[in-house]
């Protein structure tokens, strides 16, 4: 009996474990979804003051980029979800496989906001620019908030490529496997959050026209 109480207890053990982790997670991203969403407050407000200077300031940003971004993050989100579903059917080479994919979509979407970025410093958008200071405050406002939110979102990303690399790496070494990828699941949750905040992002600034 006391052999069965033994092996109970670390099975048990575990279960509160991966619990804890993925309730830490959840609580984790809420307070994600709280700073970004005072943000989209704070863009609804200034929209609703500025709308004509906010429609023309939009018309600045490339829609295609915006587009192609958004086909990379949902993609990733994909990969991301098929490397839990290959842990679980105990195919490590096809996880590791699939979490390097999601790195790769991840650095894609990097090197297009790079170029994004660097189009809008070569035509003089950028805070405190001369061409800038000169427009009005509604799409001095606008470019203002373009960079904090996507900036700040490009900084999730990067975070988010650290996280998976680790998780890969736990992969390989064994640490995550077929009967423990609490991790891994964590690991891609904050990653779905990345592509859900741009979600909200993508309309907001190359939609709303």
């Amino acid at each position: 009996m006391s052999s069965h109480a033994a092996e109970a207890a670390p099975h048990g053990h575990t279960h509160r474990d991966d619990v804890g982790s993925k309730m830490g997670m959840w609580l984790f991203l809420f307070t994600e979804l709280i700073l970004f969403g005072g943000m989209f407050i704070v863009y609804a407000v200034y929209r609703y003051m500025h709308q004509a200077e906010f429609h023309l300031a939009a018309t600045e940003l490339d829609r295609l980029v915006g587009t192609v971004n958004t086909i990379v993050l949902l993609t990733s989100s994909l990969t991301v979800a098929m490397s839990i579903t290959a842990i679980q059917e105990g195919k490590k080479s096809l996880a590791m496989f699939l979490v390097g994919m999601t790195l790769v979509l991840a650095l894609a979407f990097l090197v297009n906001k790079y170029f994004e970025w660097d189009h809008k410093f070569t035509v003089g958008l950028y805070p405190g620019s001369p061409e800038l200071v000169n427009k009005p405050q509604g799409v001095v406002l606008y470019f203002g908030l373009y960079y904090v939110m996507t900036g700040l979102h490009a900084l999730h990303v990067i975070i988010g490529m650290v996280v998976l690399a680790v998780m890969m790496g736990f992969i390989r070494t064994g640490t995550i496997h077929k009967g423990s990828y609490v991790r891994l699941e964590a690991g891609a949750l904050y990653w779905h959050l990345v592509d859900i905040i741009w979600i909200f992002l993508f309309p907001l600034f190359y939609l709303l026209h």
